[in-house]
């Protein structure tokens, strides 16, 4: 499960990005969260673009309207058989969500759910892998949409995301230099890419509660949180400090 992450500024992505064409337009965001319209990158006839779309994907099948269920993440061993996800999959829609850190939640002994930052420690910007799709509404609107993909998650993550409906997940991760592969290669060799992000190369410090209020969008959201807040990391996110 991903449902919160940042944007650094668009710059930084566009220098690591070819870019044939740029339809985006956006800022650093520090509490990115779904429904809201986030940058994505794309390709549209052999050219890679860089759009905004609806984060939760709305299925051409949907007529415009969401989904009632959440289809903001999609699970990497539904891609092929689920209905929302197998039509893109197939089509090969497949798109990039580019972001710079992301936040999950760690379920305490007391019952209190403690968000962590997590960011990679050999790349300041990087992509979630995701697909996306075309919807129309009965008037006529055009809504484009996408999801992230999850997968099981790495030792660092699994020490970390013990809360919701699917604990011990994490969002698969492309690093810059593999953004061609999952976007023009084939389904097989774009599923390869599909894989845990190194546990080594990721970091993960606990954060204030207040990014649990979408609302709250600053850098200060970013800040570790105070050494008297209680209950100490889980093991693996020790580690990786």
């Amino acid at each position: 499960m991903c449902g919160r992450y940042i944007l650094a500024q668009q710059a930084k992505f566009e220098r690591e990005l070819r870019l044939g064409r740029v339809h985006w337009a956006f800022s650093a965001r520090y509490n990115v969260a779904p429904s809201q319209s986030v940058p994505v990158v794309r390709v549209t006839e052999g050219v890679h673009e860089g759009v905004m779309m609806r984060w939760g994907l709305i299925p051409f099948f949907a007529h415009g309207v969401p989904t009632k269920y959440s289809t903001i993440n999609a699970t990497i061993e539904k891609l092929q058989t689920a209905p929302v996800w197998r039509g893109p999959w197939k089509r090969g829609q497949r798109c990039i969500q580019v972001a710079a850190g992301f936040y999950e939640w760690h379920l305490e002994a007391d019952g209190r759910k403690q968000p962590y930052f997590i960011h990679l420690t050999d790349h300041e910007v990087f992509g979630f892998p995701g697909l996306w799709d075309r919807s129309t509404a009965a008037d006529g609107t055009v809504i484009d949409s996408c999801a992230l993909v999850t997968l099981p998650a790495n030792e660092l993550l699994r020490g970390i995301h013990n809360a919701g409906a699917h604990p011990g997940r994490m969002p698969a991760i492309l690093a810059p230099a593999e953004f061609d592969l999952w976007l023009e290669g084939s389904a097989p060799q774009a599923h390869t890419a599909l894989r845990a992000y190194a546990a080594r190369r990721m970091r993960a410090y606990r954060v204030s509660p207040r990014v649990n209020n979408p609302k709250n969008d600053g850098p200060e959201l970013l800040e570790p949180a105070r050494d008297d807040a209680p209950a100490a990391p889980p093991p693996a996110a020790r580690h990786a400090r």
